[in-house]
């Protein structure tokens, strides 16, 4: 029929050859994927792909500002100077949303602001709400023992089912024994521990693996103590037999409510539906999902702070969002390419060839969100937050992304430079 408009919706999340956590991680976590990457430290493909940033160890990965117990209302207050430096690096303010705040001395940090109660669909940093509830249920599960939580994220193997599927994004697959490797999409059959799941959520933004894990979430606040026992068949049997809008409002609790306890509110950071197709006949939608600048800002101080969840969840929350191979987007910036990056990619976009303006992947002339969250440290003791969110329509925000890296990097840097002299 004519006149009737096709629109093409794709979800987009951190793609190419993306991996965090620490190298050193396999013997504290039992990711085979990081045993393979231990191996090849010295090839020539690690020269290639990796930044000397990306090189620390398990224990040399810290939290910046536990010791800071100033609010977030005076930690987020606007430094004017600063202000300026950061307005300066956006010509145009419109489709921009952005937070930064400069942590490299603690007890004098900086902050800036530009549209920070703008929202934007969050896309795949969302999956950084996920392990946020994961964590979270592990603590109600163990409360006093943080080793045990880690033990049974160790030990636990649970099968995809219909839950990771459908996802076009990879993952990576090492067998030790046999020392092969591929990479594929996720499949019903798959089984991997819960340490794994996170990790196909986050290093590779795998959309399959973060429904995965937040089942796992819901699971462990419903069945308590019975979880570290629970079998695949009960599990599953449980999905089939609870009322549909009941699991929704746990599903729609178990992710926001951790927000919540940390002051973001509802308008400022919210998930609203599971990233893949395949547990639609269990869990519904509800809310719909926003992210705002303000509020991603609002997570990582907290993070910093070691409030998320406890100190020890927030540090391996940390852990898991450490970049050791490939960069891209703002993370690809070559001024960070000694720092240490933790970082979060998403994007979310959608084409409308009716409205004759220029479209494509990654170009949505609908919408077209892309978003940065990243934690910068470098040698030299510079470190600071950034929150990037845009709807650029028509234009691969990639490059623009990347520039601002950089812009905002040389702004920040220059300061302590001057200092120095």
């Amino acid at each position: 029929m004519k006149n009737i408009t096709k629109i093409i919706a794709v979800l987009f999340t951190a793609v190419f050859l993306l991996a965090f956590y620490p190298i050193d991680g396999f013997n504290k976590t039992g990711i085979k994927r990081l045993k393979r990457l231990e191996k090849t430290l010295d090839s020539t493909l690690n020269e290639y792909y990796l930044r000397k940033g990306s090189f620390k160890k398990y224990d040399e990965i810290n939290l910046w500002m536990c010791e800071k117990t100033d609010s977030i209302d005076k930690i987020m207050s606007v430094d004017s100077d600063f202000q300026k430096e950061m307005l300066r690096l956006f010509p145009s303010r419109s489709g921009y949303g952005i937070t930064v705040l400069d942590i490299t001395d603690v007890n004098n940090t900086r902050y800036a602001e530009m549209n920070e109660n703008t929202g934007f669909q969050p896309g795949s940093v969302g999956k950084i709400a996920v392990a946020t509830a994961f964590f979270t249920e592990l603590k109600n599960l163990c409360p006093e023992d943080f080793n045990v939580r880690t033990n049974l994220m160790r030990n636990k193997v649970v099968k995809s089912g219909n839950w990771g599927l459908y996802d076009h994004h990879t993952i990576p697959i090492y067998n030790i024994e046999k020392d092969s490797y591929v990479k594929r999409t996720v499949i019903a059959s798959d089984e991997f521990t819960l340490y794994e799941w996170v990790d196909h959520m986050l290093s590779v933004s795998n959309n399959g693996a973060a429904s995965i894990v937040w089942r796992e979430a819901m699971l462990m606040r419903v069945f308590g103590d019975e979880y570290f026992n629970l079998t695949q068949e009960q599990a599953d049997a449980y999905f089939d037999q609870v009322d549909k809008s009941e699991i929704t409002d746990i599903a729609i609790s178990v992710v926001n409510d951790p927000l919540r306890n940390l002051g973001i509110t509802n308008d400022e950071w919210r998930l609203g539906s599971l990233f893949t197709n395949g547990p639609d006949r269990y869990v519904g939608s509800k809310g719909g999902s926003i992210g705002t600048p303000k509020g991603l800002m609002k997570y990582f101080i907290k993070l910093e702070q070691g409030l998320v969840v406890d100190e020890e969840s927030s540090l391996e929350i940390k852990r898991l969002l450490y970049m050791t191979d490939r960069r891209i987007r703002y993370g690809a910036s070559p001024q960070l390419n000694e720092a240490a990056v933790y970082f979060k990619s998403g994007s979310f976009y959608s084409n409308n060839k009716s409205l004759g303006t220029p479209y494509g992947e990654y170009k949505g002339n609908v919408y077209n969100y892309m978003n940065s969250v990243c934690i910068v440290e470098h040698p030299s003791g510079v470190n600071y937050i950034v929150c990037l969110e845009s709807n650029v329509l028509s234009k691969n925000s990639a490059g623009a992304h990347l520039y601002l890296a950089s812009a905002i990097d040389k702004a920040i840097r220059k300061k302590y430079e001057i200092e120095e002299k």
